[in-house]
């Protein structure tokens, strides 16, 4: 395990579940070795709620831009804590080989595939990074569902799907489609969890 990972893992949790109360239904097992851990996108936030939902058993590499790599001391943080990062204007071909080098070593990726964050009343277009990576590889896709309007202190739900594998031969728009439609499909409605 990642020295640096579990140290900002420990100091940010209590913080994280004051400020960030969750509300997560039990989910079901994670598959062992490699999978790509997909969520939709909204808030700073979302990564280190994914690190805490996931615990310190499951280190997650997350894929992030490249402007985070350039803050002083942030972007060495996360790199020495396993954070790789994307080009997200270019075809990034060393973000696709860490990627894919990660997940045949049996580690866990997460990916926001829509790329930005995303607001409650904006839409974007998926990148198919994600279903390509699971295409190429056979690792399956763990879809997750986080609540896009968060505020200090209000409860938030955080929904993990079930695993699914993609075909090799699908049509790589229409399966990144499906996936984002997984997502949205977790999200509570009427009562929440």
């Amino acid at each position: 395990m990642n020295r640096c990972y579990l140290f900002i893992y420990s100091l940010l949790l209590p913080f994280l579940k004051l400020f960030y109360p969750r509300r997560q239904k039990d989910r079901p097992p994670l598959p062992e070795g490699a999978a790509i851990i997909c969520a939709n996108h909204s808030n700073l936030v979302d990564p280190l709620l994914m690190a805490i939902t996931f615990g310190k058993k499951h280190h997650l590499r997350f894929m992030a831009k490249i402007e985070l790599s350039r803050i002083p001391l942030i972007g060495r943080l996360l790199r020495k804590a396993g954070v790789y990062f994307v080009n997200r204007g270019t075809n990034d071909l060393n973000a696709v080989k860490t990627s894919l080098s990660l997940l045949k070593k049996g580690e866990k990726i997460c990916i926001f595939p829509e790329g930005t964050r995303v607001h409650a009343d904006e839409s974007v277009d998926a990148k198919n990074g994600a279903v390509r990576f699971a295409m190429r590889t056979g690792v399956p896709i763990v879809p997750v569902f986080i609540t896009r309007d968060k505020k200090l202190f209000k409860k938030i739900d955080l929904v993990v799907g079930e695993p699914y594998t993609v075909p090799k031969d699908g049509n790589m728009q229409e399966l990144t489609e499906d996936l984002m439609r997984k997502i949205h499909a977790l999200e509570p409605v009427g009562e929440k969890l």
